[in-house]
């Protein structure tokens, strides 16, 4: 199938400027986190529900099928397509917290994370719990019947679910939570309305039938269609709504969703028990799930042997012997400290009764509570990052009655050994029965896809044979579409065959999930992956990246940005050098240009991959050497370059901005937009030069960062390097600013633009003169700007060298020092990826709420996207990221704006239009007698 003409300018007409048709496009969405690869015709970036409403009517019109993408974390395939693919993320991310917090308003691309963070204080939270909250969205929660590891049945998705705006398939729109939806149905869906009603009745009236549903959602269970909302509910209207939860997009599409909330229950304790076998973990298990415990994980002797090779296994597992072993993560989650304590004081009763293979203890102490989760959380992250180059991961889950888990356990282990799947994992809610284990496969050989085949079909008699259920929590998708028959027998599957007659009858929407009679269909589509760069090549396609991402909403994101290289190496492969000479060119701007290079993808990566670093060494690679050549220079004379940069703002102050702008655009289209800043009115006069201070008491070695020498402070401020000597001095802590100073630099600019001769050139300068202002690493460095301080730190690792950022310094050094006389009515503030990176964003708060009693960091924060140079060579990038905060904070208004970075403060001021400053500063003004 390919894209017409017609079909593209008709789509093109409904929104203009949001179809998306270049290759780069299709093949960056082609990816989701499952083992499926399928490349869309066209992806088209929806603006609104109506929006919405008129695609789906062109595609019943035109007969394309289409399909939706939000967070694309499913793992069975249900979120690809080679239709349309309708990206329903960036402009569905509303959320409006109901009922002081008893309910809340979701639209589909807002993350469970972002929900929760919204819901938290008013001390609740969502009921369904994933572990890729950071990243699945709402609208794959509804989509997948998400549940998680402490939420069971009982708060899922469709538990927890009270109301939908879901747009039909004919286009028509239905709240299910007005008043008169079930007439509204039976107005705009007369045939959907009373098949349902139809089906109802026939399921009701059939003892057998209704025994059957019963005993199959006696456990988590996504397979299928939820036909257990044809007992559980009696309108058509709330038996759609449930029938669409876990539907993976192919009934409806839900615009928004209302979900009631839960408490958070902040009193918890956790502890990791090890038993000698397996059968002595699953015999415990009834004793332990009657105690109250909230969550019990299972991970099985492989994976205690998997984890124990992960730099932050702690010493109890390392010590470990492990031979036929299993353990279970236990904890208990309670509302207060008296019902918490009464845990603990049985607990000790209970535990003396178990076959333990060491004695166990449950802490609250946040550290170590951690670090035990550690260890169950990372072991995806420990086996997809070290599997074998060029294959592709598989994380799979079923459930089982409790009773039967020790046995369907043990024969997965054998199946692993039988097919040769080494190192293969099991891990999971076991007090839900419900497990997943993870494969790695090379789907490229086609006997590997025969061993995989094979591998199924014996796992799903096994799971059946048990009377489980073969997809849990993950969805049914591509994956196992064609054993829903097999599971749920000939009779429920004509029923769930009819729901889908009934709510899509020209089969257009997301066809070939969940429901396919092809028994070959989940071995088709399947996902090679070529190896690539050495700093990327470990991704697993997941997606966490994503919402962290400063670049998600304006070109690609780090998931994308390696997805490309893999399908640029796939076209260079297959000879089809047109399609890689296309991607080169629209990577330069989308891949490279507007990366931000910040690392914040690596704080949310499984396998803790930083894109940025393949990005600078392709900026490296693309600038040449007369490029590297000249920074290269510019280090060995960087005070002269930050003076001529501080002159030349100073002197677009005083000339008409039209004019300035006139000329860096001349220039940027000259030499091009990657390699000349455009200017703006908003940026500030240039900064004073950096002067060294003597001073034989001093405790510390502080570095004025050369991002102050260059860029002035904001309008009437005295600017960070003034305010920190100023809070040293009225504390009494005597510092001393190194001769040389204004010739030194973190070494971020040139590591940003991978220009390794010009870092060098610098770290030399630089850690010549440390060094001997600090007495050889007696005296700690100090840098006042949070990226700078990570640059030194990367600079000066192995140096022996202490560098401590300015604001973690007078927060523990200075601030108990002050008295505040001038307190600060409110402040918002802007923490950076590297204050996330460096864990300075404590200190900044802690400073903040010194001199304020209301501090807000606004929920929607993220990197500017300023990255140094970033937001001058690219300010729509800036303007990007910026967005979802700049909006928060225009609902109200503060007393000042803080941040801890200069090129941080210029990027907020540019998107806010109020004027950011260090956080430092205003302690300063705070504390001036």
């Amino acid at each position: 199938m390919a894209l017409t003409a017609d079909l593209a300018a008709r789509l093109e007409r409904l929104a203009p400027g949001t179809v998306r048709d270049r290759a780069i496009d299709r093949l960056a969405m082609s990816h989701d986190a499952s083992h499926y690869l399928m490349t869309p015709l066209s992806v088209v970036t929806v603006q609104d529900r109506d929006h919405l409403a008129g695609l789906i009517r062109l595609a019943a019109d035109t007969a394309v099928p289409v399909g939706f993408r939000s967070g694309g974390t499913s793992l069975s395939g249900q979120a690809s397509t080679d239709g349309l693919l309708l990206d329903t993320r960036k402009n569905f991310r509303a959320i409006e917290v109901l009922d002081g917090g008893e309910s809340v308003r979701v639209q589909p691309g807002a993350t469970v994370r972002q929900v929760n963070a919204r819901l938290a204080r008013h001390k609740r939270k969502l009921g369904p719990d994933p572990a890729s909250e950071a990243a699945c969205t709402i609208g794959g929660v509804v989509a997948n019947n998400s549940s998680g590891m402490s939420c069971g049945t009982e708060f899922n998705t469709y538990n927890t679910i009270r109301s939908a705006v879901l747009v039909l398939p004919n286009g028509a729109v239905l709240d299910t939570g007005a008043a008169d939806a079930d007439e509204r149905l039976r107005a705009v869906a007369p045939d959907l309305w009373s098949g349902l009603a139809r089906l109802r009745d026939q399921v009701r009236s059939d003892p057998r039938t209704v025994a059957t549903i019963e005993q199959q959602y006696a456990i988590k269970n996504t397979m299928g269609y939820g036909v257990n909302a044809f007992i559980d509910h009696d309108s058509p209207a709330e038996i759609l709504l449930h029938l669409v939860v876990g539907s993976e997009g192919t009934l409806a599409f839900v615009a928004e969703a209302t979900f009631a909330t839960l408490p958070i229950r902040s009193h918890v304790a956790t502890g990791m028990l090890y038993f000698p076998t397996l059968a002595d973990a699953t015999g415990a298990l009834p004793a332990l799930v009657a105690s109250g415990l909230a969550t019990v994980e299972l991970l099985d002797a492989t994976a205690l042997r998997v984890a124990q090779r992960d730099p932050g296994a702690d010493e109890e597992l390392l010590s470990l012997r492990v031979e036929d072993h299993a353990a279970l993560l236990v904890e208990y989650q309670e509302q207060d400290a008296d019902a918490l304590a009464a845990r603990l004081t049985a607990w000790d009763r209970l535990a003396g009764g178990l076959p333990l293979a060491q004695p166990a203890t449950l802490t609250q102490d946040a550290g170590r509570r951690n670090a035990l989760w550690h260890i169950r959380k990372d072991l995806y992250a420990t086996v997809a990052g070290s599997r074998p180059s060029g294959t592709t991961a598989l994380l799979e889950d079923i459930a089982v009655p409790v009773a039967a888990l020790r046995e369907t356990c043990e024969g997965l282990i054998e199946l692993f050994d039988r097919h040769g799947y080494e190192d293969s994992v099991i891990f999971g809610h076991a007090k839900d029965g419900n497990i997943h284990f993870m494969l790695t496969e090379h789907f490229d050989d086609p006997r590997s896809k025969e061993r995989y085949a094979a591998f199924t079909e014996e796992m799903v008699a096994l799971v059946l044979d048990h009377e489980g259920t073969l997809k849990a929590e993950h969805g049914t998708g591509r994956i196992m579409a064609p054993y829903v028959r097999r599971q749920f027998g000939d009779e429920l599957y004509q029923v769930m065959s009819r729901v889908k007659e009934l709510a899509d009858p020209s089969g257009l929407l997301n066809p070939g999930v969940l429901l396919n009679e092809d028994p070959d269909a989940p071995l088709q589509n399947l996902k090679t992956t070529p190896t690539v760069e050495s700093e990327v090549d470990r991704c697993v396609e997941c997606g966490y990246c994503e919402p962290v991402c400063p670049s998600k909403d304006l070109t690609v994101t780090p998931r994308q940005r390696i997805v490309l290289r893999r399908e640029r190496e796939r076209a260079v492969r297959a000879g089809d050098l047109e399609l890689v000479a296309e991607l080169d060119r629209d990577y330069g701007y989308d891949g490279v240009d507007t990366c931000a290079a910040d690392g914040m993808c690596q704080t949310a990566c499984p396998v803790r991959i930083d894109t940025g670093t393949l990005v600078k060494r392709l900026r490296a690679e693309r600038e040449g050497s007369v490029l590297s050549a000249g920074w290269n220079t510019a280090a060995k004379h960087w005070g002269l370059v930050t003076r001529a940069g501080a002159v030349a703002l100073n002197t677009a102050k005083v000339l008409p901005t039209p004019l300035v702008r006139a000329a860096t655009d001349v220039g940027r289209a000259v030499l091009g937009a990657d390699n000349v800043p455009r200017y703006d009115r908003m940026m500030p006069r240039g900064g004073a030069k950096r002067r060294p201070q003597q001073n034989a008491d001093a405790v510390a070695v502080y570095v004025p960062s050369c991002i102050g020498s260059m860029f002035g402070p904001a309008d009437a401020s005295q600017g960070v390097r003034e305010a920190f000597l100023a809070l040293c001095a009225r504390a009494g802590v005597q510092v001393l600013v190194p001769e040389g100073v204004d010739s030194l630099c973190c070494g971020t600019p040139w590591t940003s633009k991978g220009n390794l001769d010009g870092h060098e050139t610098m770290s030399d300068t630089v850690l010549a003169v440390l060094r001997e202002a600090t007495r050889g690493g007696e005296l700690p460095v100090i840098s006042d700007g949070v990226s700078c301080t990570e640059g030194f730190l990367h600079l000066a690792a192995g140096s022996g060298l202490t560098v401590i950022d300015a604001v973690p310094f007078i927060e523990r050094e200075v601030l108990p020092k002050l008295t505040v006389s001038r307190p600060v009515e409110s402040i918002a503030v802007h923490p950076t990826c590297s204050s996330t990176h460096l864990g300075v964003t404590d200190p900044m708060l802690a400073v903040a709420r010194a001199i304020s009693p209301d501090v807000v960091v606004p929920d929607g924060w993220g990197c500017c996207g300023f990255a140094g140079d970033r937001g001058m060579l690219h300010p729509e990038l800036t303007a990007s990221a910026t967005r979802a905060e700049s909006a928060e904070l225009a609902g109200r208004t503060f007393t000042a704006y803080a941040s801890a970075n200069r090129t941080c403060e210029l990027g907020m001021t540019r998107a806010t239009g109020k004027p950011y400053r260090h956080i430092l500063e205003l302690l300063d003004d705070a504390t001036r007698a």
